[in-house]
């Protein structure tokens, strides 16, 4: 697999901190980690911005995504708020990653959590083609649920 190479400043509160990584071979998203000083406490229905202690320079024409580990979402009721959330190649402060708690319970997040997962990815810049109207498709105008679902043929 091709590797992009992207810049990666340590902050002072990642000490001890791993940089995110791949858990796993066949993996397209890097584990981040809380770099929270103290206990941080979400209550159900509660947001936070919870701090990794890096900051990134994501190269022109891409853009790193932030977005939910399916663990904490399914069993905690956890998840990025803004999922995916975009970091920009032109941003440089600290990655920070919005978690809402859905769940029940009130959740902890320690410092060194797996907390999120960021995504590199290319992008491309669009070039808008104002027209009258749109070429014909099979689908056309059709909302959501158009294509097929819960209950319907798909002959």
């Amino acid at each position: 697999m091709k590797q992009t190479p992207v810049e990666i400043v340590r902050l002072p509160s990642s000490h001890g901190l791993p940089l995110p990584r791949y858990m796993s071979d066949g993996a397209a998203g890097m584990d981040l980690h809380a770099a929270v000083e103290d206990t941080l406490v979400i209550e159900p229905g509660g947001v936070a911005l919870v701090p990794t202690g890096f900051a990134i320079a994501v190269p022109g024409g891409h853009e790193a995504q932030v977005r939910s580990r399916s663990g904490l979402a399914l069993s905690r009721g956890v998840f990025v708020l803004n999922s995916p959330g975009t970091v920009d190649s032109d941003y440089r402060g600290e990655l920070g990653v919005i978690l809402a708690n859905m769940g029940e319970e009130p959740f902890e997040v320690t410092r060194g959590d797996r907390i999120a997962q960021l995504v590199v990815t290319t992008v491309c810049s669009v070039e808008w083609s104002e027209t009258e109207e749109l070429a014909e498709s099979g689908r056309g105008g059709g909302g959501f649920g158009h294509t097929g679902g819960h209950g319907q043929s798909d002959s």
